[in-house]
């Protein structure tokens, strides 16, 4: 029996025949993987073999919370989800804050594994011990948006406890994601994978509660890991993270025009004291989020009056430097576009980027964009690219096909292909910092920007080593992944993870007050199983 932290039970569903199982969460697993990626990626391993197909029923989707996740404690709101991805053929991860991870656990379930496939569209309703498949031919082909309010107002719950599928993963486009409200399963098409199983959304509404081995004492080290938060991320509150994209600039480290260079000269007019000056609305928070860094922002004039979206540092650097276009009010539409159809604005402004790169060369024409003039710089260009990529339109059936497609159709162009294991690069130049160069390189997904911005961290600001130097980085970067690898295993925003003491090296007693397990002292091994599996 578990003390605390766990609910101790995995729900798997079978699209295919309508079966459901609860299954009991094992104990001695919890201790090897914890619970979120690691639990995830250990039960991939056990389902998912060398010839399954991304897009096929024998793919399976697995939603994982961690201990922490739906505890009375500061930003204990994420939930991991692992698949066969569709854009790079193998395993990827990806998570998402706001209420369903918590609500999951609200309803008595740690994990959730889907398989198979629905013989007509339908959609996921778990209310606390209820589990339901319901028709959702009234949704299909809307957007997620419009899913996650009309669903919302069904269920008497939060816009951001369904996570809904887009247009786009309805069409197979290989770089869709799901939206739980405003936040998102962005990396690797996890999207694709759920609507290939004919799911359109997965709503979670619970009324429980998650135990605690010792509640005194943890609330006692809740509050510090509180004060800490508020405290020291200030500038998340008043920036979010759009903040980083003038210093990666002066950097020479920003994503511009396809990665040809790393700076942008017009990157004054899409910093996050622009953005926060004449576009800002509010702050949104996820679940007990004492930061809210989230800046919700709404064009208010213009070409693109009316959209609303929140831009993230990744956000800006793929639809803006990638493709060379400094106007925030397009940035902000196509960041909306993004969430609406169902896309990763990560990918798609590098597939963006890449292909305004071949208009430039003459590879392309409007003949092949619709009549789109896909140069750098427009930015009509590139927020309508993003509508074809969506709907498979023109050239955006090609950017549709992710990279993978790209290299397909030019594969005497491969040599500016922007990406790692066929997942395009973050907003982070690896030219400029030769550890995240190696993070990319030795990634599980590609080129992943978690741990890659954690390096840069290192390199940087904490002057662990010098970023054009090569010796010392084999050691920094696996310490880095093997506290990513556990720090995504406990279902806390990786940001105040230091109010914990989940650092590279492990304090405090959190966990055990929560479980009465003894895990501290395993973290940095269990991160590193993890990792490695």
């Amino acid at each position: 029996m578990f003390g605390g932290g766990y609910v101790g039970k995995t729900l798997w569903i079978d699209l295919t025949d309508g079966r459901v199982k609860v299954l009991p969460l094992d104990e001695e697993r919890t201790k090897q993987f914890l619970g979120g990626r690691g639990m995830a990626a250990r039960i991939y391993y056990d389902e998912v073999g060398p010839a399954v197909r991304p897009l096929a029923p024998d793919n399976v989707l697995i939603f994982f919370t961690g201990p922490l996740t739906g505890t009375p404690a500061p930003a204990t709101t994420k939930v991991e989800v692992v698949t066969k991805s569709p854009e790079t053929g193998f395993y990827t991860c990806s998570n998402a804050g706001g209420h369903f991870g918590p609500h999951l656990k609200f309803c008595g379930y740690d994990g959730l594994i889907i398989a198979g496939r629905a013989p007509r569209p339908c959609y996921i309703s778990i209310e606390d011990g209820a589990v339901s498949l319901l028709d959702a031919s009234d949704l299909w082909g809307k957007k997620t948006t419009d899913v996650n309010e009309i669903l919302a107002t069904r269920h008497n719950c939060r816009t951001d406890q369904v996570a809904a599928a887009g247009p786009a993963a309805e069409r197979g486009v290989v770089i869709a994601c799901l939206q739980a409200g405003d936040r998102s399963f962005g990396r690797g098409g996890v999207g694709a994978v759920l609507a290939s199983k004919n799911v359109k959304a997965i709503v979670a509404r619970g009324t429980g509660k998650v135990g605690v081995a010792d509640p005194e004492r943890f609330q006692e080290a809740a509050r510090k890991a509180m004060t800490h938060a508020r405290e020291t991320k200030a500038t998340h509150h008043t920036y979010g993270t759009a903040q980083y994209t003038g210093p990666m600039n002066e950097l020479g480290a920003y994503s511009v025009r396809n990665f040809q260079t790393g700076v942008f000269s017009e990157y004054r007019r899409i910093t996050a004291e622009e953005l926060k000056a004449n576009y800002f609305l509010r702050n949104k928070g996820c679940y007990r989020c004492p930061v809210a860094c989230a800046q919700f922002c709404e064009v208010r004039e213009g070409k693109f009056k009316g959209a609303s979206s929140d831009p993230e540092y990744e956000t800006i650097g793929a639809l803006g430097g990638q493709c060379g276009v400094s106007d925030l009010a397009a940035i902000i539409a196509g960041n909306m576009l993004c969430d609406e159809y169902g896309i990763d604005t990560m990918s798609v402004g590098t597939l963006i980027a890449l292909g305004m790169e071949l208009f430039e060369k003459g590879v392309i024409t409007k003949r092949d964009t619709g009549g789109i003039e896909l140069v750098f710089g427009n930015a009509e260009a590139m927020v309508e690219m993003i509508k074809a990529t969506a709907e498979r339109r023109h050239f955006g059936d090609v950017i549709a096909r992710g990279m993978r497609g790209m290299a397909e159709r030019f594969p005497e162009h491969t040599d500016i292909m922007m990406h790692v294991k066929g997942l395009p690069l973050a907003a982070y130049d690896p030219r400029a910092f030769y550890g995240n160069a190696l993070t990319y390189g030795t990634s599980s997904r590609g080129a992943c920007h978690n741990v890659g911005g954690w390096s840069i961290r290192a390199e940087l600001l904490t002057k662990q080593a010098d970023r054009f130097a090569v010796e010392g980085k084999g050691r920094l970067i696996k310490e880095l992944q093997d506290t990513r690898g556990y720090i995504d295993s406990l279902g806390i925003w990786t940001v105040v993870r230091s109010g914990y003491g989940f650092t590279e090296q492990p304090h405090g007693r959190v966990l055990e007050y929560l479980t009465g397990l003894e895990l501290t002292a395993d973290l940095m091994k269990i991160g590193e199983r993890t990792y490695t599996l």
